[in-house]
Formats: C-alpha cells, sequence, structure tokens
C-alpha cells in the first residue's frame, strides 16, 4: 500500500515494505519526495524500547511544521526508513521472547540488508533514539560495512549516574518475570514528565499518545533488562563509523560523564558531540524538535574528510 502526503511544494510518499528474519516478519517505512531517492543518502531511523517506528519517526500532528522528521529528511533529498523491532508496531510479536537489546540489532541487520538489496544503496546513515541507539551501536559494531554515518540520540554506556534507569532498576524483577510489559496513555505522559515537564506540548504527547497506542498495548521487556542489568553492551573501540552523541539537556537516561568516556573511546576521529538545550528524552516530539533536525542534518551531510601526508 502507498499513501502520499506533504505539501504543496514537496509531496512526500509513504510505502509499506516487509521482509522476513528467520521466519519473522518484520514491517518497514519508507519515505521519500520527489527528488531521486538516496540522492543525498539513505537513512535508517531506529526506536526506542516502548513504541514503535512510525510514531516516533513519522509522527502527524496538525498544525506543528515538520513534525515528521522522515518527511523532513525525505524533502531535502533522503530516502529515508523505518523499521519496527520483532514485538513492536507492524511487526511479528508471535514469538515467546523479550526482544532483547542484541534481537533489536539482528532487527536493524535484516533491514539494512533490505534496504541495501531493494535500493541498491551504499552505506546507510543510521540514526537510534534510547535503546535504539544501543541497537544502532550494536549494529554497527556487527556490521561497519553498512554503515556511513552514525547517530546516537538519548544514548547510555555503563548506566552509571542515571535517575531513570536507578528508578526503571526498582521494578527489574518484575520485568524478568514477563516478557511484555503493559504500556497506556498515562505511561506515555511519564516520558515527558519524569525529567522535565514542559519541554512538550500537550497536543503533541497527545498525537504521540494515539499513534503509539494504535500499534500497541504491551511492548518486550527485553531492553529494560538489558539497560538495568546488562550494560556496558557496547565497546566504543569497536564502532569504526563516524559518530555522533546527542544528549538532551535534561535527559535523565545517561549522566553528561556517561558518555563522555564513552566518547573518548570512539575509534574514529570523525566524531561530534552535541547537547542540545530545552531537549529531555523523546527529541523529535520536543518542543524544540527543530534543534536535532539541524544537527542531524549537518552531520549526515557532512564532507568526508580529506588527509594530505
Amino acid at each position: 500500500m502507498t499513501v502520499h502526503q506533504g505539501s504543496a511544494d514537496a509531496p512526500v510518499t509513504g510505502t509499506e515494505h516487509w521482509t522476513d528474519k528467520n521466519g519473522v516478519k518484520l514491517f518497514l517505512w519508507q519515505k521519500t519526495a520527489e527528488a531521486p531517492a538516496g540522492s543525498k543518502g539513505t537513512i535508517l531511523f531506529v526506536h526506542g524500547s516502548s513504541m514503535a517506528g512510525q510514531p516516533t519517526f513519522d509522527l502527524q500532528v496538525p498544525g506543528r511544521t515538520d513534525s515528521s522528521v522522515m518527511d523532513w529528511f525525505a524533502r531535502r533529498g533522503y530516502d529515508t526508513w523505518s523499521v519496527d523491532m520483532e514485538g513492536y508496531g507492524r511487526s511479528d510479536k508471535s514469538r515467546d521472547i523479550n526482544s532483547d537489546l542484541s534481537n533489536g540489532a539482528d532487527d536493524v541487520a535484516e533491514a539494512s540488508a533490505y534496504i541495501q538489496k531493494t535500493t541498491g544503496c551504499g552505506p546507510l546513515l543510521v540514526y537510534g533514539i534510547s535503546s535504539g541507539a544501543l541497537r544502532a551501536a550494536i549494529f554497527a559494531m556487527r556490521h561497519p560495512e553498512r554503515v556511513a554515518r552514525l547517530a546516537l540520540d538519548a544514548f547510555v554506556w555503563t548506566g552509571e549516574g542515571s535517575p531513570t534507569l536507578a528508578e526503571r532498576a526498582k521494578k527489574l524483577d518484575q520485568f524478568r518475570a514477563m516478557n511484555r510489559r503493559p504500556i497506556d496513555r498515562a505511561f506515555v505522559h511519564s516520558i515527558f514528565n519524569r525529567d522535565h515537564p514542559g519541554t512538550a506540548e500537550h497536543a503533541t504527547i497527545e498525537a504521540f499518545a494515539d499513534a503509539i497506542l494504535a500499534l500497541d498495548d504491551s511492548v518486550p521487556t527485553g531492553t529494560y533488562v538489558d539497560m538495568c542489568e546488562n550494560l556496558p553492551i557496547v565497546d566504543p573501540a569497536g564502532i569504526s563509523a563516524p559518530t555522533l552523541i546527542l544528549r538532551g539537556q535534561y535527559d535523565g537516561i545517561a549522566s553528561f560523564d556517561d558518555l563522555m568516556e564513552f566518547f573518548k573511546k570512539l575509534a574514529n576521529p570523525d566524531k561530534q558531540f552535541a547537547v542540545m538545550p530545552g531537549i529531555s528524552h523523546a527529541s523529535f516530539q520536543q518542543i524544540n524538535y527543530a534543534i536535532p533536525y539541524h544537527i542531524l542534518l549537518a552531520f549526515f551531510s557532512q564532507p568526508e574528510p580529506i588527509y594530505r601526508g
């Protein structure tokens, strides 16, 4: 099924795709504008622990200009994709597993292989947020040849100094005991209230909740378990791609010290650390969402370095 969306000056087309991960069906969503697909690059967006790809990256909010980050990049000549991890959204939920970070990295790998085969593109521009950043980083370690540039938003390395994870760990036994946890509108509200209330508009939060709950009333527990008891999972020295770390001013998922130590150990000298003022956790749903858009575009469009001597 193909759905047409977008403004009069740059119509955007959305296309459904499906791929198979050893018998597990994964849903992919592609957004492109009239510019040739992939002319500026191909972006794969990787979602977090509590919501699928379309609510996170293709959120449509009446009156909110450029609400969809996929549309925004598509209008600038990028071929944009998101994938629902196993257990989320429109992807398969039949296996009795908790869909941990490693399994999610496998989903990213399957999605990347499908995108490259379908479009003929080269290495991807990969963006992950929260546990999606961990999935994306693991994928980049396993498949460096498929990653042109890597952006990690709301990332966490060891978890040290994280108030969000400290609070979440109080329910660790509960998360270990079940493969899925229920979510509702109050839970979505809590995402925006736990760090610094007021960083997102009410209409956006409600639209986000509507979009999330239209697809899921429960989500896997695996990322929560991993983030509470199995960190660190990512080795910064094992990431060879140019890497951007984005950190919201008020985000409680990782401390500055934790992220800076990770940043220091990244292998590629082509690396950046960006603090986003006025932003807490869900960057693209914040009042200041234009800031991560700008930072991400600059990083993804940066010229490759020239070395002499």
